[in-house]
């Protein structure tokens, strides 16, 4: 009686993420990047708000880095280890908005 209960006949649909995947950074073009963040996350007992100026740039290194696909790659030219966001829609709006009002105006 119980497993009637447990399993619906809907069947489940699997869908990609929103954002979708990005490559591995094989070649560690944003390993320092990263490194500084997780140091970051170490250093103020694993609390990511503390550390979010480093994740953005982390993210900026992903999204400026290419990748270049190797012989036997089938998908012709380079592609970016993660598409060009705006920061904003990442998460990051308050901290532009710092950094555009510690800017001395002209």
């Amino acid at each position: 009686m119980s497993t009637a209960m447990n399993f619906s006949s809907k069947s489940f649909k699997p869908r990609p993420p929103d954002k979708g995947a990005f490559p591995l950074d094989h070649f560690g073009e944003c390993s320092a990047f990263k490194e500084r963040f997780m140091e970051c996350l170490r250093d103020s007992g694993y609390e990511s708000g503390a550390c979010r100026l480093r994740a953005m740039a982390y993210l900026e290194c992903r999204m400026e880095r290419r990748v270049v696909p190797g012989p036997r790659a089938r998908h012709g030219p380079a592609r970016q280890l993660m598409a060009n966001e705006p920061l904003e829609k990442l998460g990051f709006k308050d901290l532009i908005d710092e950094k555009s009002e510690a800017k001395p105006e002209k």
